[in-house]
């Protein structure tokens, strides 16, 4: 079912999801080839291969396609960065470690319908004219990965990859390697050093990726989503995309609800819908409790209130009300968690996974765990409060890649809508909420949290 903005408009809370990627999900065997092809796929790719490499990449641009991943670069721009007639091999690297906390997008597209990305990524490396491509997924996810080998046997014995996948003399490989699972490797060049064989760190750029990416050559480097989202454009053309969602933020998306949710999930809608909207859908927060802050992009985006229901859910809305869309995992936690504990527990994911590489993120998530810990145990003093928020304000801009901005986020927004949490913990020695009742289930009353699950 696809829903044009007009629709959306006359629609009722069923009507607002658009199934585009996640149409099949659910139909038996829908990784394989037989069943892709029923449903129109490969469609998109006989149209693609019949035009002229500059012309894919425009019509993709003129599209308003931007990049999934989290940054909302748009794709066509970033094909069209690639230099022509270099002379040197063009690589497309598609970006399948997905680690951001909260995010759960990509490798249930990979699992239920591979060869959506396996078609995008023959057309990208038409319009790029690329002669190899390589997806690089998180290792530990073993039923994903071989479920996207299998899809790309099928396409190799096909005739859709391997020699003339791209017309006469065009051959096209795909390289599946499995990272050791690295947070840091979700940054675009450090993904680049780890595909190499090296340590994953970030580079120094420029030189940026579409100049000297992959083996010292023009790389265009691109999330799952985005390539996937593809073939959709093509077959059913950049008007029917630029109909759902906003101006600038066209088309549909894959929105991962989670957390204190009735019933958390994948939902593929438009770019706009509000997490009002999505929360209709899903049930609302679970039954007897409200909600008290939320994610719109994963842990490392500043977090939002119940105030910010409303919000329209694309990059320009939720930079409006002062946080980033990011890769749409809506983390949604009620009146029961203590904000100064679910911080804490980001931070220490991001100390954990700093590459230590830059100073400011090495040492200033360690010393931000410290007191964090201090403050959530009844330890810390008022002016620890100040402390943290200066080192968060030594790392957001300071650090090598965007993983010092990620773990400085959660601790700016959570005092500036949480402070007096903070110097409760502190003043009153310790932390005042139940830990057992943050779980995503539990109540006072055994009996309900049994019925409710029944």
């Amino acid at each position: 079912m696809t829903v044009t903005a007009e629709e959306l408009n006359e629609a009722g809370p069923e009507k607002i999801l658009a199934p585009v990627l996640s149409a099949t999900w659910d139909t038996p065997d829908s990784w394989t080839l037989d069943v892709y092809r029923a449903h129109g796929g490969y469609r998109a790719l006989g149209k693609a291969l019949a035009m002229a490499p500059d012309d894919v990449i425009a019509y993709v641009k003129e599209s308003g396609l931007r990049g999934r991943g989290g940054a909302g670069f748009p794709t066509g721009m970033k094909w069209q960065f690639i230099p022509q007639g270099d002379g040197k091999p063009h690589y497309l690297v598609v970006n399948a470690d997905e680690s951001e906390p909260g995010t759960c997008k990509d490798i249930p597209l990979l699992f239920a319908n591979p060869h959506a990305l396996i078609e995008g990524i023959v057309i990208a490396c038409h319009a790029i004219r690329s002669n190899h491509a390589f997806i690089y997924l998180r290792g530990e996810v073993v039923p994903v990965l071989r479920r996207l080998q299998s899809a790309v046997a099928e396409a190799y014995a096909a005739g859709y990859l391997g020699k003339g996948a791209l017309g006469a003399g065009g051959d096209l490989e795909i390289t599946v390697h499995a990272g050791a699972g690295a947070y840091i490797c979700g940054e675009e060049t450090a993904l680049l050093d780890s595909l190499e064989g090296r340590r994953g760190q970030p580079r120094l750029r420029p030189p940026f990726p579409a100049i000297a990416g992959l083996y010292a050559c023009p790389t265009v480097v691109n999330n799952v989503e985005s390539i996937a989202s593809v073939p959709a454009i093509i077959d059913r053309g950049k008007e029917w995309f630029r109909s759902m969602g906003s101006e600038k933020s066209p088309g549909f998306t894959l929105y991962s609800l989670s957390g204190h949710v009735a019933r958390p999930g994948q939902y593929e809608a438009p770019l706009g819908v509000t997490l009002r909207e999505l929360l209709d859908l899903s049930g609302g927060m679970r039954p007897g409790h409200q909600l008290k802050f939320w994610t719109p992009g994963g842990s490392s985006t500043p977090l939002l209130t119940e105030e910010h229901l409303d919000v329209p859910l694309d990059y320009e809305g939720v930079g409006a009300a002062g946080s980033m869309l990011g890769t749409k995992a809506l983390q949604c936690f009620d009146e029961t968690t203590c904000v100064v504990r679910a911080v804490t527990r980001w931070t220490e994911f991001y100390a954990h996974e700093s590459c230590g590489k830059c100073t400011p993120c090495r040492e200033g998530t360690y010393w931000l765990v410290q007191l964090m810990r201090d403050i959530e145990a009844g330890k810390g003093l008022l002016s620890d409060i100040d402390k943290i928020a200066d080192i968060a304000d030594n790392i957001n801009g300071k650090s090598f890649c965007a993983l010092g901005d990620g773990a400085a986020s959660p601790i700016f927004s959570s005092l500036k809508y949480f402070r007096d949490e903070y110097e409760q913990h502190i003043t009153g020695r310790g932390c005042p909420f139940d830990p057992a009742k943050s779980t995503a289930w539990a109540d006072d009353d055994t009996s309900a949290h049994l019925e409710v699950n029944a």
